[in-house]
Protein backbone atom coordinates (compact mmCIF):
# COMPACT_ATOMS: atom_id res chain seq x y z
CA UNK A 1 0.00 0.00 0.00
CA UNK A 2 1.28 3.44 -0.87
CA UNK A 3 1.00 5.93 1.97
CA UNK A 4 0.97 9.46 0.63
CA UNK A 5 1.44 12.55 2.72
CA UNK A 6 -1.65 13.51 4.70
CA UNK A 7 -4.20 15.60 2.76
CA UNK A 8 -2.21 15.36 -0.49
CA UNK A 9 -5.35 14.28 -2.33
CA UNK A 10 -7.02 17.53 -1.22
CA UNK A 11 -4.23 19.68 -2.65
CA UNK A 12 -5.53 21.98 -5.41
CA UNK A 13 -3.53 21.84 -8.64
CA UNK A 14 -2.68 24.28 -11.39
CA UNK A 15 -3.78 23.28 -14.88
CA UNK A 16 -0.70 23.94 -16.99
CA UNK A 17 -1.89 22.05 -20.09
CA UNK A 18 -1.75 24.43 -23.05
CA UNK A 19 -3.16 24.19 -26.56
CA UNK A 20 -0.96 25.52 -29.34
CA UNK A 21 -3.37 28.18 -30.64
CA UNK A 22 -2.72 30.06 -33.87
CA UNK A 23 -2.92 33.24 -31.80
CA UNK A 24 -2.03 32.41 -28.21
CA UNK A 25 -2.82 35.26 -25.83
CA UNK A 26 -4.04 33.31 -22.81
CA UNK A 27 -0.97 33.01 -20.56
CA UNK A 28 0.46 36.55 -20.30
CA UNK A 29 3.56 35.39 -22.18
CA UNK A 30 5.45 37.46 -24.70
CA UNK A 31 4.29 36.44 -28.18
CA UNK A 32 7.77 37.36 -29.48
CA UNK A 33 10.97 35.43 -28.92
CA UNK A 34 14.24 37.15 -28.00
CA UNK A 35 15.38 40.15 -30.07
CA UNK A 36 17.83 38.92 -32.75
CA UNK A 37 20.86 40.63 -31.23
CA UNK A 38 20.07 39.21 -27.79
CA UNK A 39 19.47 35.73 -29.23
CA UNK A 40 22.85 35.86 -30.97
CA UNK A 41 24.62 36.83 -27.75
CA UNK A 42 22.77 34.11 -25.81
CA UNK A 43 23.77 31.43 -28.32
CA UNK A 44 27.37 32.55 -28.10
CA UNK A 45 27.29 32.56 -24.29
CA UNK A 46 25.77 29.08 -24.11
CA UNK A 47 28.64 27.71 -26.16
CA UNK A 48 30.93 28.52 -23.22
CA UNK A 49 28.82 26.92 -20.49
CA UNK A 50 30.79 24.38 -18.46
CA UNK A 51 28.25 21.55 -18.29
CA UNK A 52 30.52 19.60 -15.95
CA UNK A 53 30.38 22.30 -13.25
CA UNK A 54 27.64 23.38 -10.89
CA UNK A 55 26.17 26.78 -11.84
CA UNK A 56 27.93 28.99 -9.27
CA UNK A 57 29.53 31.33 -11.80
CA UNK A 58 26.31 31.93 -13.73
CA UNK A 59 24.28 32.38 -10.53
CA UNK A 60 26.49 35.01 -8.96
CA UNK A 61 27.11 36.83 -12.23
CA UNK A 62 23.37 37.52 -12.48
CA UNK A 63 23.10 38.38 -8.79
CA UNK A 64 25.92 40.89 -9.18
CA UNK A 65 24.17 42.58 -12.09
CA UNK A 66 20.83 42.86 -10.29
CA UNK A 67 22.47 44.18 -7.12
CA UNK A 68 24.34 46.83 -9.07
CA UNK A 69 21.22 47.93 -10.94
CA UNK A 70 19.17 48.42 -7.76
CA UNK A 71 22.07 49.64 -5.57
CA UNK A 72 21.58 46.84 -3.05
CA UNK A 73 23.94 44.27 -1.55
CA UNK A 74 24.30 40.90 -3.27
CA UNK A 75 23.27 39.24 0.00
CA UNK A 76 19.82 40.80 -0.44
CA UNK A 77 19.10 38.83 -3.62
CA UNK A 78 17.93 35.29 -4.22
CA UNK A 79 17.28 33.72 -7.63
CA UNK A 80 14.60 31.14 -8.34
CA UNK A 81 12.78 29.24 -11.06
CA UNK A 82 10.64 32.17 -12.09
CA UNK A 83 9.04 34.34 -9.41
CA UNK A 84 6.69 31.37 -8.85
CA UNK A 85 9.36 29.29 -7.12
CA UNK A 86 10.45 32.28 -5.08
CA UNK A 87 6.88 32.92 -3.92
CA UNK A 88 6.48 29.24 -3.05
CA UNK A 89 9.66 29.34 -0.95
CA UNK A 90 8.57 32.53 0.83
CA UNK A 91 5.26 30.87 1.70
CA UNK A 92 7.23 27.89 3.01
CA UNK A 93 9.54 30.13 5.07
CA UNK A 94 6.68 31.98 6.76
CA UNK A 95 4.06 29.24 6.69
CA UNK A 96 3.56 26.11 8.75
CA UNK A 97 0.80 24.63 10.86
CA UNK A 98 -1.16 27.34 12.63
CA UNK A 99 0.31 30.16 10.54
CA UNK A 100 -1.87 32.46 8.42
CA UNK A 101 -1.16 34.02 5.04
CA UNK A 102 -3.39 36.82 3.74
CA UNK A 103 -3.68 37.62 0.03
CA UNK A 104 -6.17 39.45 -2.25
CA UNK A 105 -8.89 37.74 -4.25
CA UNK A 106 -9.06 37.60 -7.23
CA UNK A 107 -5.32 37.52 -7.72
CA UNK A 108 -2.60 35.04 -8.72
CA UNK A 109 -4.30 31.64 -8.36
CA UNK A 110 -1.15 29.97 -7.01
CA UNK A 111 -1.27 31.87 -3.71
CA UNK A 112 -4.00 29.54 -2.48
CA UNK A 113 -2.06 26.48 -3.61
CA UNK A 114 1.24 27.66 -2.10
CA UNK A 115 -0.45 28.38 1.23
CA UNK A 116 -1.88 24.87 1.28
CA UNK A 117 1.51 23.37 0.36
CA UNK A 118 3.11 25.33 3.20
CA UNK A 119 0.53 23.85 5.61
CA UNK A 120 -0.61 27.37 6.43
CA UNK A 121 -4.11 28.79 6.49
CA UNK A 122 -4.67 30.85 3.36
CA UNK A 123 -6.98 33.78 4.03
CA UNK A 124 -8.34 35.58 0.98
CA UNK A 125 -9.28 39.25 1.08
CA UNK A 126 -11.92 40.28 -1.46
CA UNK A 127 -11.21 43.15 -3.82
CA UNK A 128 -14.09 45.57 -4.43
CA UNK A 129 -16.37 45.54 -7.48
CA UNK A 130 -13.76 47.46 -9.51
CA UNK A 131 -11.03 45.08 -8.31
CA UNK A 132 -9.41 47.77 -6.16
CA UNK A 133 -7.73 46.82 -2.89
CA UNK A 134 -9.00 48.71 0.15
CA UNK A 135 -5.64 49.22 1.83
CA UNK A 136 -7.04 50.20 5.21
CA UNK A 137 -9.29 47.15 5.42
CA UNK A 138 -6.51 44.87 4.10
CA UNK A 139 -4.17 46.06 6.86
CA UNK A 140 -6.94 45.52 9.40
CA UNK A 141 -7.48 41.97 8.12
CA UNK A 142 -3.78 41.17 8.41
CA UNK A 143 -3.67 42.49 11.95
CA UNK A 144 -6.91 40.84 13.11
CA UNK A 145 -5.87 37.43 11.82
CA UNK A 146 -2.35 37.83 13.26
CA UNK A 147 -1.02 36.79 9.88
CA UNK A 148 2.57 35.69 9.45
CA UNK A 149 2.69 36.87 5.84
CA UNK A 150 0.76 39.44 3.80
CA UNK A 151 0.86 39.21 -0.01
CA UNK A 152 -0.04 41.68 -2.75
CA UNK A 153 0.42 41.31 -6.50
CA UNK A 154 1.21 44.72 -8.02
CA UNK A 155 0.14 45.15 -10.79
CA UNK A 156 -2.47 42.54 -10.00
CA UNK A 157 -3.03 39.43 -12.07
CA UNK A 158 -5.62 38.87 -13.56
CA UNK A 159 -7.27 42.26 -13.04
CA UNK A 160 -4.44 44.53 -14.25
CA UNK A 161 -4.89 47.33 -11.73
CA UNK A 162 -2.28 48.73 -9.34
CA UNK A 163 -1.51 50.16 -5.96
CA UNK A 164 0.47 53.39 -5.81
CA UNK A 165 3.87 53.37 -4.11
CA UNK A 166 2.28 55.35 -1.27
CA UNK A 167 -0.27 52.58 -0.77
CA UNK A 168 2.44 49.92 -0.85
CA UNK A 169 4.41 51.85 1.76
CA UNK A 170 1.31 52.20 3.91
CA UNK A 171 0.96 48.42 4.04
CA UNK A 172 4.68 47.85 4.66
CA UNK A 173 4.77 50.20 7.64
CA UNK A 174 1.41 49.15 9.08
CA UNK A 175 1.59 45.35 9.18
CA UNK A 176 3.65 43.59 11.83
CA UNK A 177 4.57 40.62 9.67
CA UNK A 178 6.43 39.83 6.44
CA UNK A 179 5.01 41.58 3.38
CA UNK A 180 5.54 40.04 -0.06
CA UNK A 181 5.05 42.29 -3.07
CA UNK A 182 4.75 40.28 -6.29
CA UNK A 183 6.00 42.53 -9.11
CA UNK A 184 5.80 40.04 -11.99
CA UNK A 185 4.36 42.70 -14.32
CA UNK A 186 6.15 45.76 -12.99
CA UNK A 187 7.98 46.60 -16.24
CA UNK A 188 4.61 47.46 -17.81
CA UNK A 189 3.81 49.82 -14.90
CA UNK A 190 7.25 51.27 -14.23
CA UNK A 191 6.96 52.05 -10.52
CA UNK A 192 8.78 49.42 -8.49
CA UNK A 193 8.83 49.37 -4.70
CA UNK A 194 12.37 47.97 -4.46
CA UNK A 195 13.51 51.34 -3.11
CA UNK A 196 11.35 50.77 -0.02
CA UNK A 197 13.16 47.57 1.01
CA UNK A 198 15.91 49.50 2.78
CA UNK A 199 13.32 51.42 4.81
CA UNK A 200 11.08 48.46 5.65
CA UNK A 201 12.93 45.23 6.56
CA UNK A 202 9.67 43.25 6.41
CA UNK A 203 9.20 44.04 2.68
CA UNK A 204 10.14 41.38 0.11
CA UNK A 205 9.90 42.14 -3.61
CA UNK A 206 9.64 39.27 -6.14
CA UNK A 207 10.20 39.74 -9.88
CA UNK A 208 10.50 37.57 -12.98
CA UNK A 209 12.12 37.32 -16.40
CA UNK A 210 9.06 35.52 -17.80
CA UNK A 211 6.89 38.46 -18.85
CA UNK A 212 8.66 41.61 -20.09
CA UNK A 213 11.83 39.72 -21.05
CA UNK A 214 10.13 36.77 -22.73
CA UNK A 215 11.93 34.05 -20.77
CA UNK A 216 8.90 32.05 -19.63
CA UNK A 217 10.59 28.90 -20.92
CA UNK A 218 13.83 29.50 -19.03
CA UNK A 219 12.15 29.89 -15.62
CA UNK A 220 14.22 32.57 -13.88
CA UNK A 221 13.11 35.09 -11.29
CA UNK A 222 14.56 36.92 -8.30
CA UNK A 223 13.69 38.51 -5.00
CA UNK A 224 15.13 41.50 -3.17
CA UNK A 225 14.81 41.76 0.59
CA UNK A 226 16.65 42.65 3.76
CA UNK A 227 19.84 40.57 3.85
CA UNK A 228 18.84 38.73 7.05
CA UNK A 229 15.42 37.94 5.58
CA UNK A 230 17.03 36.71 2.35
CA UNK A 231 19.39 34.52 4.38
CA UNK A 232 16.50 32.80 6.14
CA UNK A 233 14.41 32.34 2.99
CA UNK A 234 17.52 31.00 1.26
CA UNK A 235 17.45 28.04 3.64
CA UNK A 236 14.30 26.77 1.91
CA UNK A 237 16.04 26.35 -1.48
CA UNK A 238 17.82 23.20 -2.56
CA UNK A 239 21.49 23.55 -3.56
CA UNK A 240 22.03 24.40 -7.24
CA UNK A 241 18.29 24.60 -7.90
CA UNK A 242 18.78 26.60 -11.12
CA UNK A 243 20.56 25.25 -14.18
CA UNK A 244 23.48 26.92 -15.97
CA UNK A 245 21.62 27.28 -19.28
CA UNK A 246 18.76 29.31 -17.82
CA UNK A 247 21.08 31.41 -15.67
CA UNK A 248 23.49 32.18 -18.52
CA UNK A 249 20.54 33.15 -20.73
CA UNK A 250 19.05 35.42 -18.07
CA UNK A 251 22.49 36.94 -17.45
CA UNK A 252 22.78 38.02 -21.10
CA UNK A 253 19.17 39.20 -21.21
CA UNK A 254 19.71 41.36 -18.13
CA UNK A 255 22.90 42.80 -19.59
CA UNK A 256 20.96 43.68 -22.73
CA UNK A 257 17.65 44.64 -21.12
CA UNK A 258 17.61 47.96 -22.97
CA UNK A 259 16.96 45.92 -26.13
CA UNK A 260 13.55 45.07 -24.66
CA UNK A 261 12.47 48.66 -23.98
CA UNK A 262 10.93 49.17 -27.45
CA UNK A 263 8.92 45.97 -26.99
CA UNK A 264 7.69 47.02 -23.57
CA UNK A 265 6.73 50.44 -24.93
CA UNK A 266 4.94 48.76 -27.83
CA UNK A 267 2.90 46.59 -25.44
CA UNK A 268 1.97 49.64 -23.36
CA UNK A 269 0.93 51.50 -26.52
CA UNK A 270 -1.10 48.54 -27.75
CA UNK A 271 -2.72 48.17 -24.34
CA UNK A 272 -3.93 51.77 -24.46
CA UNK A 273 -5.09 51.47 -28.07
CA UNK A 274 -7.08 48.27 -27.61
CA UNK A 275 -8.55 49.49 -24.31
CA UNK A 276 -9.93 52.60 -25.98
CA UNK A 277 -11.42 50.55 -28.80
CA UNK A 278 -12.98 47.89 -26.60
CA UNK A 279 -14.58 50.26 -24.11
CA UNK A 280 -16.77 51.72 -26.88
CA UNK A 281 -18.96 48.58 -26.82
CA UNK A 282 -21.81 49.27 -24.36
CA UNK A 283 -22.35 45.67 -23.21
CA UNK A 284 -18.68 44.94 -22.69
CA UNK A 285 -17.06 45.89 -19.38
CA UNK A 286 -13.35 46.65 -19.83
CA UNK A 287 -11.06 47.08 -16.84
CA UNK A 288 -8.06 49.46 -16.90
CA UNK A 289 -4.70 47.68 -16.90
CA UNK A 290 -1.06 48.44 -16.17
CA UNK A 291 0.17 45.04 -17.41
CA UNK A 292 0.63 43.16 -20.68
CA UNK A 293 -2.99 41.94 -20.60
CA UNK A 294 -6.51 43.26 -20.21
CA UNK A 295 -9.56 41.88 -18.40
CA UNK A 296 -13.03 42.12 -19.94
CA UNK A 297 -16.47 41.02 -18.73
CA UNK A 298 -19.54 40.07 -20.75
CA UNK A 299 -22.67 38.23 -19.66
CA UNK A 300 -22.08 35.65 -22.42
CA UNK A 301 -18.32 35.36 -22.01
CA UNK A 302 -18.43 31.59 -22.39
CA UNK A 303 -19.96 31.96 -25.86
CA UNK A 304 -17.40 34.60 -26.81
CA UNK A 305 -14.62 32.30 -25.65
CA UNK A 306 -15.96 29.44 -27.78
CA UNK A 307 -16.19 31.75 -30.78
CA UNK A 308 -12.58 32.82 -30.35
CA UNK A 309 -11.52 29.21 -29.99
CA UNK A 310 -13.29 28.41 -33.25
CA UNK A 311 -10.94 30.93 -34.86
CA UNK A 312 -7.97 29.25 -33.14
CA UNK A 313 -7.52 32.23 -30.82
CA UNK A 314 -6.73 31.31 -27.23
CA UNK A 315 -7.66 33.68 -24.39
CA UNK A 316 -8.09 32.95 -20.67
CA UNK A 317 -11.68 32.16 -19.75
CA UNK A 318 -12.36 31.98 -16.04
CA UNK A 319 -14.58 29.36 -14.53
CA UNK A 320 -17.97 30.64 -13.30
CA UNK A 321 -16.86 29.55 -9.83
CA UNK A 322 -13.66 31.64 -9.89
CA UNK A 323 -14.15 34.20 -7.09
CA UNK A 324 -15.06 37.60 -8.54
CA UNK A 325 -14.30 36.57 -12.12
CA UNK A 326 -17.63 35.27 -13.39
CA UNK A 327 -18.08 36.05 -17.11
CA UNK A 328 -14.52 37.36 -17.38
CA UNK A 329 -11.90 36.87 -20.09
CA UNK A 330 -8.25 37.84 -19.81
CA UNK A 331 -6.45 38.71 -23.03
CA UNK A 332 -2.69 39.17 -23.33
CA UNK A 333 -1.24 41.61 -25.84
CA UNK A 334 0.90 40.44 -28.73
CA UNK A 335 2.00 42.14 -31.91
CA UNK A 336 -0.19 44.81 -33.49
CA UNK A 337 -1.51 42.41 -36.20
CA UNK A 338 -2.34 39.82 -33.52
CA UNK A 339 -4.10 42.40 -31.39
CA UNK A 340 -6.07 43.68 -34.37
CA UNK A 341 -7.22 40.19 -35.26
CA UNK A 342 -8.34 39.49 -31.70
CA UNK A 343 -10.15 42.83 -31.54
CA UNK A 344 -11.86 42.28 -34.91
CA UNK A 345 -13.03 38.84 -33.78
CA UNK A 346 -14.52 40.28 -30.57
CA UNK A 347 -16.10 43.15 -32.53
CA UNK A 348 -17.67 40.79 -35.07
CA UNK A 349 -19.08 38.57 -32.33
CA UNK A 350 -20.51 41.51 -30.38
CA UNK A 351 -22.12 43.03 -33.45
CA UNK A 352 -23.71 39.73 -34.45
Amino acid sequence: MLNYRKDLEKMPSYDGVEKNYRIKVNANESTMNLPPLVAERVQNRLSYVAFNRYPNEEYYSLVEQIAKNFSVEQEQILLGGGSSEIIEKIFHAFGGVGKKIVYPQPSFSMYKIYAKAAEAEGISFDLDEKFDLNVEKFIKKVRETQANLAVVCNPNNPTGNVLTLEQVEEIAKSVDCAFLLDEAYIEFYGKTAVGLVKKYPNLIVARTFSKAYGLAGARVGYMIANSEVAKMIGKTFMPYHLNSLSLATADIVYQMRDEFIPRIQMIISERKRIFERLKKFPKLEVFPSQTNFILIRHERADELNKFLESLDIGVRFFSPTAPGLKNCLRISFGTRPENDEVFDAIKNWLEK
